[in-house]
């Protein structure tokens, strides 16, 4: 497996550039779906989740121009409504091309979607399920397979019993070409939520409240395409500003979205991070001593689950006792016996919650990447650890963070990537 090198202890210093959000570009490539005329994509990210989705999209039969970090999609030829297996097994999102398949064909058959390990056992497709059949579909399931269909799809009051980002973009596609009127309630409220619907109205949909628990949707015959800016990645931006903080840098995250990261600053506020900020960027100062302090991870607008795994690492440098409370999935504390193996001072209170008292030094470990957000928490902890750190499976870190070993070294850090 490739691993990464780590060298801790070094000065960072610099500007370091958020790319496109993984959760806006991983879910505006099957918007392509709703209509037959092009979509361009700007500013995406060139990461695991998004070349899957394209290989998808592709096996469909659309039309793909890559040119980097912009996509030229046309789906005007495709014509089949089942998803390949050896694709959508790899990946969560696949899931998100079946609202689109549904409402343009009437049809669509999937295997069930594969994708990280972390809250896998929490997070099963029922609301999915649950909506494209209060939508009017039928489902079945043969050979391993969902089968829906639907002679045609109506509008609906529809209630999320657990707030969901991706359940509450399918359904807002879905929902689109739907007959009717439909209205959701206990939407999340994160702002890839916001960026899918302010897309769609530009393009003819009919959808309001995006952004707050309740959404509603006229359905509309058709939609156009066009031009969508994949927005700023905000946990990008709000673990590089971790990191910043964490190693006492001074680091420049430009083209961010402040505005989507006012939980995480309003803390920086509380422990002591200081920081300047615009209209596009955050500038973390050196701010020793910082002072500890309690989280609970909550939906957005609260602090977020992705975030959890690097404040951890923030609060072993911080002076007293943090406890840390995650409530969206069960086994992403489980990690954080890795950072015991570094030095770190942290009580397992319960599956749920760990006590980190600090600050404590860290030493360089061989570890193993479990997830995306623990991985980028481990390159965090390696990048303020004395000696060498050799993180392996960093596959999952690449999943989330494009060139983030070359970036790193662009602001100082002593990192490789090593098959």
């Amino acid at each position: 497996m490739t691993k990464f090198i780590i060298t801790g202890g070094q000065e960072l210093k610099g500007e370091i550039i958020t790319g496109g959000a993984k959760n806006n570009a991983q879910i505006m490539i099957p918007v392509s779906l709703l209509s037959a005329a092009t979509i361009t994509l700007s500013n995406v990210p060139r990461i695991d989740g998004v070349e899957k989705s394209l290989e998808l999209l592709s096996d469909l039969g659309a039309e793909i121009q890559d040119r980097g970090d912009k996509i030229q999609i046309n789906t005007a030829k495709v014509t089949k409504a089942e998803l390949d297996k050896k694709i959508a097994d790899k990946f969560r999102t696949s899931i998100m091309f079946v609202g689109p398949l549904l409402a343009r064909f009437g049809r669509v058959r999937f295997p069930h979607p594969g994708g990280c390990v972390i809250g896998a056992a929490g997070r099963p497709i029922d609301l999915f399920l649950e909506g494209f059949t209060a939508l009017g579909a039928t489902i079945e399931i043969k050979d391993n397979y969902y089968e829906i269909s639907a002679k045609k799809l109506t509008g609906t009051n529809f209630f999320f019993t657990t707030a969901t980002v991706t359940g509450t973009q399918s359904l807002i596609m879905t929902a689109c070409l739907a007959s009717g009127r439909t209205i959701l309630k206990n939407c999340a409220m994160e702002p890839e939520v916001e960026a899918l619907a302010d897309y769609l109205n530009r393009q003819g949909a009919k959808i309001t409240g995006a952004g707050t628990p309740t959404i509603t949707i006229d359905g509309v015959k058709e939609l156009g395409a066009g031009d969508c800016e994949i927005i700023p990645d905000r946990i990008e931006a709000g673990s590089f500003a971790i990191m910043a903080a964490a190693t006492d840098s001074a680091i420049k995250i430009s083209h961010c979205n402040p505005e989507h990261l006012l939980n995480l600053l309003a803390i920086f506020d509380k422990i002591g991070v200081k920081y300047d900020r615009g209209a596009d960027w955050i500038s973390i100062k050196k701010s020793r001593p910082l002072k500890a302090y309690d989280l609970k991870t909550h939906e957005y607008p609260g602090f977020s689950t992705d975030l959890q795994s690097p404040y951890v690492v923030l609060m072993t440098q911080a002076q007293g006792t943090a406890l840390i409370q995650e409530t969206i999935y069960d086994r992403r504390l489980i990690w954080a016996d890795m950072l015991s193996q570094m030095g770190a001072n942290i009580i397992m209170c319960d599956p749920h919650r760990v006590a980190v008292s600090g600050p404590t030094k860290l030493y360089g470990k061989k570890l193993i990447s479990p997830d995306i957000r623990a991985g980028i928490a481990l390159v965090i902890a390696a990048l303020i650890a004395e000696g060498r750190t050799e993180i392996d499976n960093i596959y999952q870190i690449d999943r989330g963070y494009e060139k983030l070993d070359a970036r790193l070294r662009a602001l100082g850090a002593i990192i490789e990537r090593s098959e």
